[in-house]
């Protein structure tokens, strides 16, 4: 009962819904209807509005309604690995949010409501694996995020107002054709070359003079082929790497 299958999804319930509610050791309420093979969002749910945590993620959910706004004690809100392309102006009214992760969708960066910049408890914004092509400004006045995920989008820039959060401890930024990591890159390229240029020809050096410079050279080009086989593990210790979000394991980016 209630869980044929039809054209529009998975149809939930409101028994199946309840059903799905789970108590965490803190006392808080999870409504988990991940992979449900959900289409719609269950109006349904609106009468347990009053869980602290929702889980609507791997479905296969193109819109959220405004009546998301009916989620007032939301603390915690799990939307990734759906098809969104746009997110609700109401989302801006669940100011008690601490945790959004909207990664693997098909949000742009024109998608994204202003609104958002009204979470200003949110500590944890997973923005991953969606098609932003730039960082949206409403993340600059978030002061109390700490993780942020951007990786997987189209950015060509970080914003200073964004790397310069006051409490930002994880900033995931991989897979983005970044100009200042290009430019990082040259520049190692540029060290490089100068490393390895000679002012002075063999000709004019005397027979001890050139042995001399013989073994520097020598020791030049084992050092640049060290250099070489490391240059391809870039390390940016300010931009670190949580879970990827292709695990279906997402405790890394939760935040209690």
């Amino acid at each position: 009962k209630g869980k044929g299958k039809g054209p529009q999804g998975k149809r939930i319930t409101l028994k199946m819904a309840k059903n799905s509610i789970r108590v965490a050791f803190d006392g808080r309420r999870r409504l988990d209807l991940s992979k449900m093979g959900i289409t719609t969002f269950p109006k349904c749910i609106l009468e347990l509005a009053d869980v602290e945590e929702l889980d609507l993620s791997r479905n296969m959910l193109k819109k959220i309604p405004n009546t998301i706004e009916k989620f007032q004690n939301l603390l915690w809100l799990d939307l990734h690995s759906n098809q969104l392309d746009e997110l609700p102006k109401a989302i801006g009214t669940l100011q008690n949010l601490t945790f959004l992760n909207i990664c693997n969708n098909k949000l742009t960066t024109e998608s994204l409501p202003e609104e958002l910049n009204l979470l200003k408890n949110l500590r944890t914004l997973n923005l991953g694996l969606n098609f932003l092509d730039s960082v949206p400004t409403t993340l600059g006045a978030l002061k109390e995020l700490i993780n942020v995920g951007l990786f997987d989008n189209a950015l060509t820039i970080i914003p200073k107002s964004v790397k310069n959060l006051p409490k930002l401890e994880k900033l995931n930024v991989e897979r983005n054709p970044l100009r200042e990591l290009k430019e990082e890159e040259e520049h190692g390229d540029s060290i490089k070359r100068i490393e390895t240029l000679y002012l002075v020809q063999e000709k004019d050096l005397c027979s001890s003079c050139l042995k001399m410079c013989q073994g520097e050279r020598d020791e030049l080009s084992k050092l640049g082929d060290m250099t070489t086989s490391s240059s391809k593990k870039l390390s940016f210790p300010l931009l670190l790497t949580p879970n990827s979000s292709a695990r279906d394991n997402q405790e890394e980016w939760r935040v209690r």
